[in-house]
């Protein structure tokens, strides 16, 4: 799926309702039920995936916007996951191999990052696991602005880094 793409529904009014008439055990209305089978549409494509693969920069220190709607469209209570009031939250979905590529200006692999910080991966980890997908291997390229030499040893690194993980996969 390429997010940048398709056209991703905005998670606002019926949907939004949706969630909390799913929540409190109310009846969807007719709008409500509409706005949440675009969800369920997006939930179970990705329910359905075998292996994942995802790939995107880091801005401002986080995931885009798009990736973020994205997952704030598929984490649904009922479709990702489901919550008990006497033992929590539980995830409703497989677990299966995926990879996240995560491009970045700063060098997050070596460490040598300049006190910036990555939200991005934790992030990307919870939110995934909390779905029930834990079998989660990142591939951090970075840096990829500033010095040339830098960036290319960073791409070597990266595409090296790719192919045994891919090996795997």
């Amino acid at each position: 799926m390429d997010i940048w793409r398709e056209t991703l529904p905005e998670f606002d009014g019926d949907a939004l309702e949706a969630k909390y008439a799913r929540q409190s055990g109310r009846e969807f209305s007719n709008a409500e039920r509409d706005a949440f089978a675009k969800l369920e549409r997006i939930a179970i494509r990705f329910a359905l995936a075998d292996r994942v693969l995802i790939s995107t920069p880091m801005w401002n220190f986080g995931i885009p916007y798009k990736l973020k709607q994205w997952f704030d469209l598929i984490v649904q209570p009922g479709l990702t996951f489901r919550f008990d009031p006497a033992q929590g939250y539980f995830p409703l979905l497989k677990d299966r191999p995926t990879i996240v590529i995560l491009a970045s200006g700063s060098d997050f692999v070596t460490g040598m990052n300049r006190g910036r910080i990555d939200m991005a991966t934790p992030y990307l980890r919870e939110a995934l696991r909390f779905i029930g997908v834990s079998d989660i291997r990142f591939a951090l390229i970075g840096p990829t602005t500033g010095p040339a030499e830098s960036a290319r040893f960073a791409r070597q690194a990266a595409h090296r880094h790719l192919a045994e993980l891919a090996a795997g996969f």
